[in-house]
């Protein structure tokens, strides 16, 4: 199933990593009445330490996601203080948070739950980004957007706090994403086993998020789900694909995050990473009745993620292509009440609500 093009000229570069470090400053705040959401912070937003001793020398910096010291220190310029779960007073939306062992979930039950005990709530799953190595499933941009994504749905959602590299490098975070859906799917939480409908359940995820929920739909005999969502994937590959060759640079910093995140790797052609290189599992093999696939104009992911689509829609039904003008990556969480973000995440909310 063929998908149109864009224009390439339009391309914008806003992504915090694979292109310029040069996200503008982000001047949304929430004004809902009654809103318990913290402003949106900009991408570029930094709880770093002070400035490290000279002895203290900087052996690998990832952008603005992590910086890695000889001494052992790492930083996550990113990481801005996590948010308590509680009730949302702008979506009615109720959160808690549930330790998993090695890893931990927040789960988030909609207002629309204590309307009826008879009607079961699809399941979303959903895998925060941050490049393997930075950001929580209780960051303030994490936890407004599945306040919003439960609530209009409405669903039961279950975000999942995985464990990040370099501390603990993959497979970690894969291997806790699968543990979390079987454990999903075993209605171990009261939550779960009351209201949501485990016919009914969907994986989601952005950028390295996106690229667990496909690892996650592809593993031999794995859980059948109802749908997958995956937000601005972060796939890659030894050769380019669209026009990635403009910027060997953004092609290196990516191939090195990788590889770092993932000293076991084969390469860039690891199928954990490109999806569709020789040898990876056929995109029919996944476990999901449906796949979106969401893009951004200026999100120098776009072309691997139309790719991985365009590669889907030949080996199967059901495969939906979201592309987003004049955007960057992951803009959506920092841009909540944007135009383009509340269509995104109405289009996500059909897709949802189309499961079977």
């Amino acid at each position: 199933m063929p998908f149109p093009s864009g224009d390439p000229k339009k391309q914008i570069h806003r992504d915090a990593y694979f292109i310029r470090r040069s996200h503008p400053a982000n001047k949304h705040t929430d004004t809902r009445a009654g809103s318990s959401h913290p402003p949106a912070p900009s991408i570029m937003a930094s709880n770093t330490a002070p400035a490290p001793a000279a002895d203290d020398e900087l052996l690998h910096e990832f952008g603005p996601l992590l910086r890695v010291y000889k001494s052992g220190r790492l930083e996550r310029p990113l990481v801005l203080p996590p948010v308590a779960p509680g009730l949302d007073t702008s979506t009615g939306v109720q959160s808690k948070d549930v330790d998993l062992g090695a890893y931990s979930a927040r789960l988030y039950l909609p207002a629309a739950a204590a309307t009826t005990t008879t009607t079961k709530l699809p399941v979303i799953v959903y895998v925060h980004g941050g490049g393997f190595v930075a950001e929580s499933a209780k960051s303030p941009n994490y936890h407004r957007f599945l306040n919003d994504l439960s609530s209009a749905c409405p669903a039961l959602g279950v975000s999942l706090d995985y464990r990040l590299a370099p501390e603990h490098p993959l497979p970690a975070a894969y291997d806790d994403c699968l543990d979390a859906l079987r454990w999903v799917l075993s209605a171990a939480d009261p939550w779960v086993a009351a209201h949501g409908d485990l016919g009914r359940v969907l994986v989601a995820g952005d950028s390295a998020g996106a690229n667990i929920c496909h690892h996650v739909a592809i593993q031999p005999g794995a859980a059948r789900l109802a749908g997958a969502v995956l937000i601005h994937p972060w796939f890659w590959g030894a050769e380019a694909v669209g026009e990635e060759t403009r910027d060997p640079a953004a092609r290196a910093r990516g191939a090195g995050l990788w590889t770092f995140a993932c000293p076991g790797t084969t390469g860039m052609d690891d199928p954990r990473m490109n999806p569709m290189a020789p040898g990876a599992p056929g995109l029919e093999a996944l476990a999901c009745d449906r796949v979106m696939v969401c893009t951004a104009e200026g999100d120098f992911l776009r072309w691997r993620g139309r790719a991985y689509a365009e590669a889907a829609a030949a080996a199967r039904k059901g495969v939906e292509l979201l592309e987003t003008d004049g955007e960057g990556h992951v803009f959506y969480l920092f841009k909540p009440d944007c135009d383009k973000a509340k269509e995104m995440l109405d289009r996500i909310v059909a897709f949802v609500n189309a499961a079977p």
